[in-house]
């Protein structure tokens, strides 16, 4: 692996090259990635990839003018230190905000490339180019702001906020109420059942423990078999399997691990405060995100609740 200061200026003309391609592959596919849901956010990477194609075509002009017309193989992998781009399908989930600030870092970055080049150039016009095109890369911080402003005005933004946000709450609020109100409210019974037929916190907490995980396991892997996701808008299947299989087992590890406490009775009234919590942040979610009314949701989710623990309670008591 080679340093910026050991590259030729061929090798440095070709690298800028394939790092504003790269870079403008990457915008396209951002904007192509928002456009039926965020279309002016999309507009906006268009053009920043239209720059970054005019940044390569001054590159190969160069290029040609000075060395002819082989490129020298060289990637952004082959030398030490250099700008290190995302995955494209890592970005896919990110929200909009997030990509947007995504290609400021970008833009700085490759400002910071082109300085470092400049310096180290013997030729003069390589030297100017690279120059320019610091030059041109830093101002691009403030010009991914304007074309945010000049693309995205307030009623925009706004309209994008709500999308987004509809899309969190599918994809990731959803599987996860549902996991965490099964993980919480199922395993009631069986760790109750458990804990008040042994008096025993080792076994009220293997049972739990199983109950738990095993919840989770089967909750994630129904989540992402239900939906694909690609009719819904729902989003992966295996991040809302993932959130969902998560929750489910959180909800239920929550009144299990008090029963690592040898005290029976001890363990026990921590566990029921634990439940109390968890249905308290169950109904708060509800009228959070699902525009449940607060009372409605507390009295549906404590009832629920409560039958559930008095079954576990009552079996394991008679």
């Amino acid at each position: 692996m080679k340093r910026l200061a050991d590259l030729k200026e061929d090798e440095v003309l070709a690298l800028a090259v394939s790092s504003e391609e790269e870079d403008s592959q990457i915008y396209k596919h951002i904007a192509n990635r928002l456009r039926a849901e965020f279309p002016s956010t999309a507009q906006m990477f268009d053009e920043m990839a239209a720059e970054e194609q005019d940044h390569k075509n001054m590159l190969l002009t160069l290029f040609k003018k000075r060395f002819g017309d082989q490129l020298p193989y060289i990637t952004r992998q082959d030398v030490r230190g250099f700008l290190k781009r995302r995955p494209v399908w890592l970005m896919d989930n990110l929200p909009v905000d997030a990509m947007r600030r995504q290609a400021e870092i970008m833009e700085i970055e490759a400002s910071n490339f082109y300085a470092k080049a400049a310096e180290q150039a013997k030729d003069v016009e390589v030297r100017k180019l690279l120059g320019d095109l610091a030059l041109i890369e830093k101002g691009h911080e403030a010009r991914a702001a304007d074309l945010e402003e000049k693309n995205l005005p307030a009623d925009i933004k706004h309209e994008e906020a709500q999308t987004a946000h509809r899309m969190f709450v599918l994809q990731v609020v959803q599987p996860g109420l549902a996991g965490l109100i099964d993980g919480s409210i199922s395993t009631l019974a069986p760790i109750f059942a458990a804990a008040f037929a042994t008096h025993d916190s080792h076994s009220a907490f293997v049972v739990g423990l199983a109950a738990s995980l095993g919840a989770g396991i089967s909750m994630g892997i129904t989540e992402a078999m239900s939906d694909d996701g690609e009719i819904t808008g729902r989003g992966s299947p295996w991040l809302r399997g993932g959130v969902c299989g998560l929750m489910t087992a959180v909800g239920g590890l929550g009144h299990t691990l008090p029963y690592l406490i040898h005290d029976f009775w001890t363990a026990t009234f921590i566990a029921a405060v634990v439940v109390v919590v968890e249905l308290w942040a169950i109904s708060w979610i509800r009228w959070k995100y699902m525009d449940t009314p607060f009372h409605s949701a507390s009295v549906q989710v404590v009832l629920g609740g409560a039958l559930v623990l008095l079954t576990g309670i009552l079996i394991g008591s008679s």
